[in-house]
């Protein structure tokens, strides 16, 4: 229950307006502006207690608290590192970003194209901060995008040392810690330093802006490229790039135009000069350890710089020895094998930038046994993962396109991944697949489509690989039509929570495929002691002794020694639960007992409920897979959806497999509860009112 009142509270509140850039969520109810108030009329600096300065705080394994690595550090405030510590110097550039002892040199290219936009480092950054008195309480924050929501992040400003030196990410003036402050807000929120360690640019580029990311190959870059960087930088987009390592010796090991592979750079420019007579293409990057650079053609020294005139040299910015360089656009290709570009708005997806993108976020979950059904390799479980359908209602407006098409994006993001590094835990191989939804299910909702579907039907598009990214994805095209999309891990039953994102140029409509919730139950028997055949009303006599009445232990009785005598049957045995919860379905009068009727009634139940599990244990196993008793619930009458589905699975199944008792337990509970309601529901309208004894007597009987 407290699970549901927290999912609607924060409903309510981002429909209010929070998780948005300009009312972030206090990550860890902290607030930044009465933190600080509180710490100036003390005249104390804040200590933040939610991140530490402990060995917990900085990792896990090479971090961890009895590594080589971080024997010997201390945490110093900035006024402890230098004699006048600034917060910023000279406004923030790349060039304040140089890498330290973490491998996080994707996140550093990330914040180091995050200073070529002022707007976007001002929506991380927020003003009103520094190192100056009637300011200054030792308290900074920070904000950050985190699935689909802004996070207001507050840190202390204790940061890890060693010998003096900052360990981790540092600025070129010595005397500069944005950049470092920022890392570590960055940090708690991934939940350590060492969470941070290798991913990909995109998810910093991701997180700095809200925005969505794609990823070109250049081994098979598109021929306009060069136009759709230049864009993309005129646009303020965020732009990483790095090249592929074929084995574990090649990480971070240096070319012999010390290039390092496996490193992530950022992308910051490009020009076109003049150049022997001929036009030749630049472009610009930048390594965020601050030196090992290119030394190739149009590196710092290289000879072709004599070739232009003096006020065009002096253009491009040289800096010398700050890891930043220059190449050709050619060179580039060669050298490097991935781009990474974060549009910063949906409307940045456009090739011409003048359409609109609609866009579309859920929230989903993947769990064994409910909806963790993993991709088609798994044809018997890949049905029970989420459904999401898309309704693409107008085709694009391409004058110079004969194709009759829409342009969509989508995009799956698997959530707070990091954070479980520490248990051995990293990212899962994530990717979806889209069908064309038949005639017959066309303008249908509330139908979760099952097996059979995905048997007969292949994928019309889907996301071009299976990766064990934060996130993966695709643009597309397809003609107007209703789609379904089915974002999956690659192995079935793991586990994690997701965002889906769906971004249409025109008007569309989303929602999610669940199943109605909805029970197709038979009208009570009503059979007199006459229709009973005598053989059972003779077994029935001595079943009950003298009182004629079967009592819940003698139920349990009953039922334990007919089971024992199917061999097919896997089951532990009928608990006194179980046996009390069948007795108060069946139970008319009362008395908390069964009489012949009522026994003869819930006999007949349980004789079609056998016939139904021994259908779908479809490999004879005498137990049901929680997939194959899904399919059973829905057999007996009953449709769930898929948080109902995870809630039966958690409650009747022992390790991943329902037995005999357990699926007739979640029968009589299903309909008990389901004809409860009925009761309830005096209207017909799907809404039930009950005064406290009712909801007692339901839910201490029931």
């Amino acid at each position: 229950m407290a699970g549901v009142a927290s999912t609607l509270a924060k409903k309510r509140a981002l429909a209010a307006g929070f998780g948005t850039n300009a009312n972030a969520s206090k990550y860890l109810n902290q607030d930044f502006e009465s933190l600080r108030s509180e710490c100036l009329g003390r005249g104390s600096l804040f200590t933040d207690s939610t991140f530490p300065a402990e060995p917990a705080s900085l990792g896990f394994n090479e971090l961890g608290p009895r590594s080589s690595k971080t024997r010997g550090v201390q945490w110093k405030r900035p006024g402890e590192l230098v004699s006048s510590p600034e917060f910023i110097v000279g406004g923030a550039s790349r060039t304040d970003i140089c890498q330290g002892g973490l491998g996080d040199c994707w996140l550093l290219a990330a914040i180091a194209s995050l200073t070529l936009n002022e707007d976007v480092m001002a929506r991380v950054v927020p003003a009103g901060q520094g190192f100056g008195r009637g300011e200054y309480a030792g308290i900074f924050h920070f904000q950050f995008w985190q699935f689909g929501e802004w996070v207001d992040v507050v840190i202390d400003d204790r940061l890890p040392t060693k010998n003096g030196e900052l360990m981790f990410v540092h600025s070129a003036e010595g005397n500069e810690f944005w950049s470092a402050l920022l890392e570590k807000a960055y940090s708690k929120l991934n939940g350590s330093y060492e969470a941070l360690s290798g991913g990909s640019t995109t998810e910093g580029f991701e997180d700095f802006t809200g925005g969505v990311s794609e990823m070109y190959d250049l081994r098979k870059a598109p021929r306009d490229l060069y136009r759709i960087i230049s864009k993309a930088l005129d646009r303020g987009s965020l732009l990483g790039c790095s090249i592929d390592i074929t084995s574990a010796f090649d990480m971070e090991s240096v070319t012999f135009k010390k290039l390092v592979k496996g490193h992530a750079y950022s992308v910051t420019g490009l020009k076109q000069v003049d150049y022997q007579g001929q036009v030749e293409r630049l472009i610009r990057v930048r390594n965020p350890w601050g030196q090992v650079e290119w030394t190739g053609a149009w590196s710092d020294n290289s000879p072709e710089w004599d070739e232009l005139d003096p006020t065009e040299r002096e253009d491009l910015h040289l800096q010398m020895e700050d890891g930043e360089f220059w190449m050709t656009f050619q060179e580039f290709l060669r050298q490097f094998s991935r781009l990474e570009i974060c549009n910063l708005t949906a409307d940045a997806l456009s090739e011409d930038g003048l359409s609109h993108w609609n866009t579309i976020k859920f929230h989903g979950m993947w769990r064994r046994g409910s909806t963790a059904g993993g991709c088609r390799n798994h044809p018997n479980t890949f049905w029970i993962n989420p459904q999401y359908k898309i309704t693409l209602l107008e085709e694009d407006d391409d004058p110079e396109d004969d194709e009759v098409a829409c342009s969509f994006l989508v995009a799956l993001m698997q959530k707070d991944r990091r954070r479980y590094r520490g248990q051995g835990q990293d990212m899962h191989t994530i990717g979806f697949a889209i069908y064309e939804i038949p005639e017959e299910y066309r303008g249908c909702q509330n139908v979760h489509l099952k097996k059979d579907f995905f048997l007969t039907h292949s994928s019309c598009a889907r996301s071009e690989t299976f990766i064990n990214l934060r996130e993966v994805s695709n643009r597309l095209r397809l003609p107007p039509g209703e789609y379904l999309i089915v974002p999956s891990t690659f192995e079935s039953g793991q586990e994690a929570d997701f965002v889906l994102r769906v971004f249409t140029e025109k008007q569309s409509e989303t929602e999610e495929l669940d199943d109605i919730i909805s029970a197709d139950l038979e009208d009570e028997d009503h059979i007199s002691e006459d229709d009973v055949d005598e053989a059972f009303r003779s077994m029935f006599a001595q079943l009950a002794g003298e009182d004629m009445e079967i009592s819940v232990r003698e139920l349990r009785t009953i039922l334990n020694r007919v089971v024992t005598r199917h061999k097919d049957l896997k089951t532990d045995g009928f608990s006194m639960e179980s046996c009390r919860t069948m007795v108060n379905l069946m139970d008319k009068d009362g008395s908390a007992r069964l009489g012949l009727i009522e026994f003869q009634i819930l006999w007949n139940k349980i004789r079609k409920w056998l016939v139904i599990y021994r259908e779908y244990d479809m490999d004879k196993s005498g137990s049901m897979s929680s997939y194959e008793m899904r399919l059973a619930v829905e057999s007996a009458g009953f449709k769930l959806n898929n948080r109902l589905n995870q809630v039966l699975v958690a409650r009747y199944a022992e390790n991943e497999a329902i037995d005999f008792d357990n699926f007739i337990c979640c029968l009589v509970k299903l309909e008990a509860m389901f004809r409860s309601f009925q009761q309830l529901d005096k209207e017909g309208e799907g809404v039930a009112e009950m005064n406290i004894t009712e909801w007692l007597y339901m839910t201490m009987c029931g």
